[in-house]
């Protein structure tokens, strides 16, 4: 399948810096940008149907991780990805900075709640992942605390599967030089001003240990039942068909089926 080039395998040591980010390996056209953006418009359409009948079925989900870099793509992809889903039955759930509620309960408690429920789609814009990259980078908690929560991650992560739900964990891999340019755009352009702000520097000077704390989480929480996708992601248009690939293959395998329909012999509408 296309979405194995990107899968990393359960326990693998994982080095960012050896994995490339401006790929379009496995593309359609050898890699072509036009022939790719031209293969969307069917690729959407599966989706959407694949989509429909996980609502009518009611008997699984699927949850979608999105983590990445500031920069790295988060809402761009779930922009192009919810082309191809009727609102319905997806939504997305975003994780910030812990209010004081949820900071007086257990890392995950918050995040429970928004687990999606027999039939939906849910994207997590940022996760449950921040509580063991953020709080690392920063040393907000030391590391008998952060490094324990892999394996409370794995089981809690194993316990929604237990209850139907498939898990997709997509990391958005950027270079250090492509995030310098979409921080320029953002900058030079006055309609996105509102999405930079200063401290964003301060995080990008944090560059290497971001990278080793995305990649020590990824290898720990990779698993065959909800593993992670390392998606080069400098090229927009690459990174939006990998991640519709990867999604389209997956609601493949969870093959969702139309209910039974009810008797409806000599029902005619008048």
């Amino acid at each position: 399948m296309d979405s194995d080039r990107w899968r990393v395998a359960p326990g693998a040591p994982l080095d960012l810096s050896a994995v490339p980010t401006d790929s379009a390996a496995g593309a359609p056209g050898g890699g072509d940008k036009d022939e790719t953006k031209a293969a969307f418009g069917d690729m959407l359409d599966t989706l959407r149907e694949a989509q429909e009948r996980l609502w009518a079925e009611r008997g699984q989900s699927l949850l979608i991780v999105l983590q990445g870099i500031d920069a790295g793509g988060k809402d761009g992809t779930i922009e192009h990805l919810f082309r191809g889903m009727n609102p319905v039955g997806a939504r997305v759930a975003s994780f910030r900075v812990p209010n004081e509620e949820e900071r007086a309960h257990d890392f995950l408690w918050r995040v429970h709640k928004q687990a999606p429920a027999k039939g939906e789609i849910v994207v997590f814009n940022r996760s449950h992942y921040e509580d063991v990259l953020v709080v690392r980078v920063h040393e907000i908690v030391p590391e008998e605390v952060w490094r324990p929560r892999f394996a409370h991650i794995n089981a809690f992560e194993d316990n929604l599967r237990a209850a139907g739900t498939r898990i997709v964990k997509l990391f958005l891999h950027i270079s250090k030089d492509e995030q310098a340019r979409r921080f320029q755009a953002r900058i030079d352009e006055p309609r996105k001003r509102w999405k930079f702000r200063k401290h964003d520097l301060d995080e990008r000077e944090r560059w290497d240990d971001y990278q080793h704390a995305f990649a020590e989480a990824i290898s720990e929480t990779s698993t065959r039942g909800a593993p992670w996708f390392v998606i080069p992601a400098d090229r927009k248009w690459y990174r939006n068909w990998a991640v519709t690939r990867i999604v389209q293959e997956t609601l493949a395998d969870m093959d969702p089926r139309y209910p039974p329909a009810e008797d409806l012999e000599g029902v005619v509408v008048t």
